[in-house]
């Protein structure tokens, strides 16, 4: 089949080789794009399912075009099934994971109030150090100042009081026994 004088396998090369260069240009430059998916009142709008959309279906119908001897009507409409199920399988078990674990790892500064860590940098008088928490969600280093204004060396295990500026108010923290 020839749309316009050209072999139709030459289109589904030419269309994946541009869908591959603009996913590349996506994946760098994907941060200036991504609220035009929020700001379009078409909720299902996503530049990477319609960019995996094109790559699947270019990539699909150009092979099969190449290997099977089947009507070019057919391969085109066998291709769309295939790249709706694939940009399915993506959006449900990649990209709406990667979505939801994205959130889940993030923690607001008022968070990190009364949680215990360990100094990694001693704190001087009237001066920073840093401190780090362990938790679940990972290791957070910040850096931090003595609550009532006393050294703290290296290795003393702190508490967090306030937050103020990105920067934690600790002081020596002594387990309670009974």
């Amino acid at each position: 089949m020839e749309i316009l004088g050209t072999p139709i396998a030459t289109i589904y090369l030419t269309t994946l080789i541009i869908a591959g260069a603009l996913t590349l240009l996506f994946l760098f430059f994907g941060e200036l794009f991504e609220g035009l998916g929020e700001a379009l009142p078409i909720p299902f709008f996503s530049p990477t399912l319609i960019l995996a959309f094109i790559t699947f279906f270019s990539a699909s119908g150009y092979i099969f075009e190449a290997l099977l001897p089947i009507s070019s009507l057919l391969i085109i409409f066998i291709s769309i099934i295939l790249s709706i199920f694939l940009v399915t399988l993506l959006n449900v078990f990649v990209l709406i994971p990667l979505s939801a674990a994205e959130e889940s790892i993030a923690y607001r500064e008022e968070d990190l109030k009364g949680r215990i860590g360990r100094v990694i940098t001693s704190i001087p008088i009237d001066g920073y150090g840093e401190v780090v928490l362990e938790g679940k969600g990972g290791t957070i280093s910040k850096s931090a100042v003595s609550f009532e204004n006393l050294p703290i060396p290296y290795g003393t295990t702190i508490l967090v009081i306030e937050i103020e500026s990105g920067v934690l108010s600790v002081v020596p923290h002594e387990p309670f026994i009974k």
